[in-house]
């Protein structure tokens, strides 16, 4: 996509232009509760700020419910959603001309191209139609199907799918996307080009995005903020380097011998824990350090690590989830 294309402005009295600190999305205490009784979400309240902000839960969790609520495509049953400071419930059609929305599932017609498709949402965006026929070539083009935008979509692989859904969340030039599940269905190969992709848009155009994903350490490669949700409810809502910041806990990998270890250091009066390749060793003073490599050296054990471990966001999430 052409960097020289020009920017719509926004509606009279909508929001500012790109790259101001003010949250591009705020809930409060948004609820939504489906018959059965089935609550999707409960009292979510919530900002996210510009930039890219992975949206983290399980399955069922209430991410796609708040992604229709926020582009005014379900009503919540109470509380407040604003959408680039547009209120959901009552400027629904402003936000979805401002917002690019990549949805979960396959909803593609089979038969048109993807030239056509991308196109056609161009102009329900509001772009005239010259520029829609630009734009979707385009967006074809940076999300690499330029060459493959005359064939029908229903011959496409799914990843070429997922690229056409985001390339019609794009042609509109928005402000904000909201993307569900954007790798859903692909191999892990696709899945990496699909986050290039992603990241490649938000650094590139400015676009602040809201990811939703159940795969936690996808998120954790593209995104500056995340938002945990489980059962509707918020858990955390946080900068990605706040989360993954330096523990006060150590690492420490043995080649062998790692059941020895466990059992000298507990003598020492630490509380070592198991982790995927070693132990972990809260830091309760400066002199556990010295107290850990005393312990290996006195069993002699060939060390293979000691360092002061960076936290992953699986961890956090297991840890917070009741």
């Amino acid at each position: 996509m052409t960097a020289q294309l020009p920017l719509r402005a926004g509606p009279p009295g909508g929001p500012g232009p790109r790259g101001t600190d003010a949250a591009v999305i705020e809930t409060t205490a948004l609820t939504m509760r489906y018959p059965g009784p089935v609550t999707a979400l409960d009292g979510l309240t919530v900002q996210v700020e510009p930039g890219i902000t992975g949206l983290v839960g399980a399955n069922g969790a209430g991410k796609s419910t708040l992604i229709k609520i926020l582009l005014g495509l379900l009503p919540a049953s109470s509380g407040q959603a604003a959408v680039l400071d547009l209120d959901c419930a009552r400027e629904a059609l402003q936000i979805r001309m401002l917002t690019g929305y990549m949805p979960e599932h396959d909803c593609l017609p089979p038969d048109v191209t993807a030239t056509e498709f991308v196109t056609h949402l161009g102009r329900m965006s509001g772009l005239p139609p010259t520029s829609a026929k630009e734009r979707a070539a385009d967006s074809l083009r940076h999300v690499g199907l330029y060459e493959e935008r005359y064939r029908m979509i229903g011959t496409y692989s799914t990843g070429m799918k997922q690229r056409v859904k985001l390339a019609q969340a794009l042609v509109g030039d928005p402000r904000l996307m909201l993307l569900d599940e954007p790798t859903n269905g692909l191999d892990p190969a696709g899945r990496t080009a699909m986050l290039d992709l992603v990241a490649r848009i938000g650094s590139e155009f400015g676009i602040s995005m809201l990811v939703s994903s159940h795969l936690l350490g996808e998120i954790e490669q593209i995104c500056d903020h995340l938002v945990v949700i489980d059962g509707g409810r918020l858990l955390r809502a946080d900068s990605m380097t706040s989360f993954t910041q330096v523990s006060q806990v150590l690492l420490v990998e043995v080649d062998e011998g790692l059941a020895e270890l466990a059992a000298g250091l507990a003598t020492r009066g630490l509380r070592p824990r198991p982790a995927d390749r070693g132990l972990l060793v809260e830091i309760v003073s400066p002199a556990t350090y010295d107290e850990v490599r005393d312990t290996v050296a006195d069993l002699g054990l060939p060390l293979h690590r000691l360092e002061q471990r960076r936290r992953r966001v699986e961890e956090l999430f297991r840890e917070e989830t009741p």
